[in-house]
């Protein structure tokens, strides 16, 4: 089926046509090996964290300072990357990840222990790795994730979840050949089941932005957005797609969304353009040339109310990176 005002298919639930494009993409992983007492600090990043416990249990500090047992098998994913602590016990100092020693197994793998040899040994066998979403980091749905989502929690409705856990559990015990790639691509599996299981089962949420998404009318609207950030959407063209008259669709709207159709239209469109400035690296100009503004001035504006710092300061941003990066 196809919206005749737009070029995006629609399936009929707004909500899947909104995520239909959602992915994780891993950039980097880590198999260590913790001798007793051990404690390790993940500070807060822009990525999301994942952890899988491949040998005997440990414990996790969560965001809200409460700590919870994990056992051997278990997964957690931090959607927004907060920050936590694993540790053999609650209560242990933890080091700070960057402070240990690493050693490279594989492209994007990494060794890491605790006894101040190289190479990994026995002890708790753990497996992380971090990922990025392709959403920014304020699209509502991430605002809406709980900091800590287990594997084990969503199993009973998504029946692949232990059959991931397995494999992951066989490759990381038993240090096979390319089990560190093997590995990797398991863990986004995983993460990307774990957030679609989560939205399957109603986000934990019906009310507010979810709320929004499945109402009938509104929610076509709001995927259409979504599914074109870049299009030139008028109050006239969003109204007409849900067949009401302009000044009704927009009372709607507000009332609904809590905020007025076009201020949702340049935030979703702003929030597209941090994500091509920062993912994509795209110049300033080309930004504001795929969401039609006249100049680079006028989007920079609309830019800076929105996200709060003008575009050129991600620009700095990345340039400073490369400095250091060199």
């Amino acid at each position: 089926m196809f919206d005749r005002s737009s070029k995006i298919p629609i399936t009929g639930d707004p909500l899947t046509d909104i995520l239909r494009g959602l992915r994780l993409e891993g950039v980097d992983y880590g198999r260590c090996e913790m001798k007793e007492p051990w404690g390790i600090h993940f500070p807060a990043q822009a990525a999301a964290r994942f952890h899988f416990i491949g040998r005997k249990g440990c414990w996790l500090l969560q965001p809200s300072g409460e700590w919870v047992e994990l056992k051997a098998g278990d997964a957690v994913l931090l959607p927004r990357g907060s920050a936590h602590t694993l540790a053999s016990e609650p209560g242990i100092e933890a080091a700070p990840i960057h402070g240990y020693e690493v050693e490279e197994i594989c492209k994007g793998v990494y060794c890491m222990s605790n006894d101040g040899m190289p190479g990994c040994r026995p002890g708790t066998l753990l497996f992380f790795g971090s990922m990025y979403f392709n959403l920014d980091g304020l699209h509502p749905l991430l605002g809406m994730m709980p900091d800590v989502m287990r594997a084990h929690e969503l199993e009973a409705y998504e029946p692949g979840i232990p059959h991931l856990l397995e494999a992951m559990a066989r490759e990381v015990t038993m240090e096979r050949v390319g089990s560190g790639g093997i590995l990797a691509r398991l863990a986004d599996v995983l993460a990307a089941t774990v957030i679609r299981s989560w939205v399957e089962r109603g986000c934990g949420d019906s009310s507010g932005w979810i709320a929004a998404v499945r109402d009938r009318e509104i929610g076509r609207v709001l995927a259409a957005i979504h599914l074109e950030p870049n299009r030139d959407w008028t109050v006239e063209a969003l109204a007409k797609m849900m067949g009401a008259s302009r000044s009704g669709f927009a009372e709607r709207f507000a009332t609904i969304v809590g905020e007025t159709p076009a201020k949702y239209v340049t935030q979703v469109r702003m929030h597209q353009a941090r994500q091509w400035l920062v993912r994509d690296r795209l110049k300033i100009s080309v930004v504001a040339a795929r969401l039609g503004y006249e100049s680079d001035a006028s989007f920079s504006r609309a830019f800076k109310r929105v996200i709060g710092s003008p575009p050129s300061h991600f620009r700095a941003e990345e340039q400073a990176e490369i400095r250091q990066a060199g």
